[in-house]
């Protein structure tokens, strides 16, 4: 072969290669956007039942079309507290049967009419004015794209000089052994682990076997070792989290690598069932016009079947398969704070699942600061020094500082692609709250140094101003508590009290002042004591306003 040929076989499966992937992105992006908030409710619904777990995964991967993308997500959920190790491998055993839809769809014999559908599919994506409209157009456009993207790249391989060389090239993959099986299993797991994306590895299978240039056993024994592959983006995603989103990443190995070994020796039995199953399956194929030709529905038999009877076998070995993970990857010894993570880029490629971390991340915030203002009661309320509960608060708020710079950098940089109007808006709306909790965290800290300050002073606050001042310090408290209720069980209709209550926390903080002011003007106390009491009154009153700005948030009028 001379040059030019070679140049325009390489330029043809590059170029096709990149729009099949893009177009698998378009595809999962305009689905996902489409099902946003049904996917919300989706990852909301999962719970310890392991056949209501494995459902959702599936149906989640079937719709995003990656499960390397779905692991990913379980990782920052369990990272982050909104999912339990039990709950992620179920949805990690689903993920493993949802992502066989994409071999399915390139299963579908309309390749010819790739391009028509993303001619057609990119005006209305372009000119239609209609959100929902413009997001079914883009999922069309993927469709369309990976159909041409596939036609392009098989159109290198049709020439009979072209063939008869990469048949040639290709030869040292031959499953028609063991050994061979082995080999050809390694380097779909090596191909899936470069580009990390089964998707790709089985779309460019699925064109070299189309084109004759590899045999269907071989095809089977690639897509055995994809599945291998594909763990190795759940684990990347996992480095530097916490102890149980270790062991989910952990889990989706053992399942796969287990669920493969296994099955390599049995591999020319399961080989041949296949092929008598597809041979029952035939006459309602070929009744059926929309189905493609018999490799390709074959190799996609091969994925589904594959993992399918992986997912019946692990699914009464959850419990089994929870305990091996806790003990490979056992709890560290020093303290852990699971939330403070850093969110994984992937996560952008998922915008409405996406959003659902960022939420858990912003609630973590929410709990914190319930947790820093019970610390700093005790720490007023008490005769003696608590050190261990002072440290605790300052080392909360340094947390508080980089959660809300994370959330920020995460949310920043997904509403810059291409997202839903309701995504932009809570995407919005969590960084506004991300801010004011933040800023809550400052002024419990503030109150604090205060405290601090008076002590290293030698100065004591009168029993009157100690009791005004922690009675405040109470009603500020609930405040948040009674806001932060409302953002959990979304109580939209929060305002009307949280302005009743923001009026009369304003009130007992002019009072506890006037009252202050009088004792100073009687010498009860000190003035470099009041500049400090009065300034530790007016963070409450800075920390009620935050309250309400996120009040009003819940409620939507910000």
């Amino acid at each position: 072969m001379d040059w030019h040929a070679i140049q325009d076989i390489l330029f043809k499966v590059i170029g096709g290669l990149g729009i099949f992937l893009l177009g698998m992105k378009y595809m999962s992006e305009g689905m996902q956007a489409v099902a946003g908030s049904r996917l919300r409710k989706m990852i909301s619904a999962v719970t310890d039942n392991r056949i209501m777990a494995c459902a959702m995964g599936t149906l989640i991967t079937g719709i995003v079309q990656s499960s390397s993308v779905t692991t990913v997500m379980v990782v920052g959920f369990v990272n982050s507290g909104f999912m339990t190790l039990m709950q992620a491998i179920g949805v990690i055993l689903g993920a493993n049967i949802g992502t066989t839809v994409t071999a399915w769809i390139i299963a579908l014999k309309i390749g010819k009419f790739g391009l028509p559908i993303l001619g057609v599919a990119a005006f209305f994506f372009l000119f239609s004015k209609r959100e929902r409209v413009r997001y079914t157009a883009m999922a069309l456009l993927g469709v369309g794209m990976v159909f041409f993207g596939l036609q392009t790249m098989g159109g290198a391989f049709k020439t009979p000089e072209v063939n008869e060389y990469l048949k040639e090239a290709f030869s040292v993959m031959n499953a028609g052994t063991l050994p061979g099986v082995l080999k050809c299993a390694f380097f779909g797991c090596l191909a899936t682990m470069i580009v990390q994306s089964s998707s790709a590895t089985i779309g460019v299978t699925i064109v070299l076997a189309q084109g004759g240039i590899i045999g269907f056993d071989t095809a089977a024994a690639l897509v055995l070792g994809l599945n291998i592959g594909t763990t190795v983006t759940a684990f990347l995603a996992s480095l530097g989290t916490s102890t149980n989103a270790k062991r989910a990443a952990y889990a989706h190995i053992i399942f796969n690598v287990i669920g493969t070994l296994w099955l390599i020796p049995f591999f020319f039995a399961y080989v041949q069932g296949i092929d008598w199953l597809f041979g029952h399956l035939q006459g309602f194929m070929t009744k059926n016009p929309e189905m493609a030709d018999d490799v390709t529905a074959k190799i996609a038999l091969v994925h589904t079947g594959f993992n399918l009877i992986n997912t019946i076998i692990f699914l009464p070995l959850m419990k089994p398969l929870a305990k091996l993970v806790v003990k490979l990857v056992p709890e560290k010894k020093a303290d852990e704070i699971s939330h403070l993570t850093y969110f994984d880029v992937r996560m952008l490629d998922t915008p409405s699942l996406g959003i659902v971390q960022s939420k858990e991340q912003v609630m973590f915030m929410a709990e914190s600061v319930e947790k820093m203002a019970g610390w700093l009661g005790q720490v007023l309320a008490s005769e003696e020094q608590l050190d261990e509960l002072e440290h605790k608060i300052f080392h909360y708020e340094t947390i508080m500082d980089n959660v809300q710079k994370e959330i920020v950098v995460f949310l920043s940089s997904m509403i810059t692609g291409q997202v839903t109007h309701d995504v932009m808006e809570e995407a919005r709306r969590e960084m506004r709250m991300a801010d004011e909790f933040e800023s809550l965290s400052d002024y419990l800290v503030n109150v604090l140094k205060g405290h601090v300050k008076l002590r290293n002073n030698g100065l004591t606050v009168t029993k009157e101003g100690r009791e005004e001042m922690l009675a405040l310090h109470q009603r500020v408290a609930e405040y948040i508590k009674m806001v932060n209720d409302a953002e959990r069980n979304e109580h939209t209709d929060i305002l009307g009290k949280a302005q009743t209550d923001s009026d009369s926390i304003t009130h007992q903080m002019k009072t506890s002042r006037r009252q202050h002011l009088l004792r100073l003007s009687e010498n009860k106390t000190s003035p470099l004591n009041s500049l400090v009491f009065t300034d530790m009154l007016n963070n409450y009153r800075r920390m009620k306003d935050h309250a309400f700005n996120i009040a009003e948030v819940v409620a939507g009028e910000k």
